[in-house]
């Protein structure tokens, strides 16, 4: 795999939820001219709980390692989960640049901002009360996942992602992933740029909002995506699997495409159809 720049966020090593062999087998596959870690790489919050660090997360932090060393740009912006790292902002470690956040010019001719995204949270709207209520449902659903597919696993039967399925039919989700979304809009158009790259909310897109486009690049705890930009200026969605290939690329909101059903959401609007209330309110 060659590209001009690829995305990658809300890896969370360090937590029993991280994707770490799929990731690792992505990193061993990859060649791509800048790396952007967008935040939340290493959950420092919850290793300051929690010791666990397997070998598998500390082999993809070899992966990157050897990814810089080997000349790969690769440049790190420090989320929520990481945020101590914001303290080396500025600085360069191992060959790794430490920013708050960076502009990447790409070759479709537009500016954009990129960011991990979390000074979009409703925290930020003092709303504290609701992040720890979203942090903790998503910690269960998660744990709730762990244990599906340890069954399906054991039964032979594909991946079955419940967060995807949780996310694309609870109304309250839809409705604070398209509020996340314009706000992320609004911010970057006040700031002069063309778009933005971010992840935080764990939900892969590619979306055009009234002239200004907002791109995603979802998380490896749940979806396995990352974002990319090939040598042609073309942007892409890419899911990795458990056999360590690319499942699917989608040029618009890619995470629906890996339901199991296989049904056509490819939109968050279309997503409103499935909502338990039927809602079809346009963004």
């Amino acid at each position: 795999m060659s590209y001009r720049a690829v995305f990658i966020s809300d890896v969370h090593l360090g937590t029993p939820d991280c994707r770490a062999e799929q990731l690792l087998s992505f990193l061993h596959q990859l060649n791509t001219d800048t790396l952007y870690l967008v935040g939340d790489i290493v959950d420092l919050e919850s290793l300051a709980v929690r010791a666990y660090w397997p070998a598998s997360h500390a082999a993809v932090v070899g992966a990157i390692l050897d990814l810089a060393a080997r000349g790969t740009k690769v440049i790190y912006l420090p989320g929520n989960h990481d945020a101590p790292l914001r303290g080396l902002i500025g600085q360069t470690i191992s060959a790794i640049d430490v920013r708050r956040f960076a502009v990447h010019h790409g070759l479709d001719g537009r500016r954009y901002r990129v960011s991990h995204g979390d000074e979009y949270d409703p925290e930020r709207l003092g709303k504290d009360w609701l992040v720890w209520i979203g942090e903790h449902a998503r910690r269960l659903v998660c744990w709730m996942n762990r244990g599906l597919n340890r069954v399906r696993r054991q039964l032979g039967l594909p991946y079955l992602p419940l967060p995807i399925v949780a996310k694309s039919r609870i109304q309250a989700a839809i409705d604070y992933i398209q509020e996340y979304e314009q706000r992320v809009v609004d911010a970057a158009r006040e700031q002069g740029f063309d778009g933005h790259i971010c992840g935080h909310i764990h939900f892969g897109a590619i979306r055009d909002v009234a002239g200004v486009r907002y791109m995603n690049d979802g998380d490896w705890v749940e979806h396995c995506t990352a974002l990319s930009e090939d040598a042609d200026g073309q942007w892409s969605l890419l899911h990795w699997t458990e056999r360590g290939t690319a499942l699917a690329t989608a040029n618009t909101v890619g995470v629906y495409a890996l339901l199991p059903s296989r049904l056509p959401l490819n939109s968050l609007e279309v997503a409103r159809q499935f909502a338990p209330n039927g809602s079809s309110k346009a963004a």
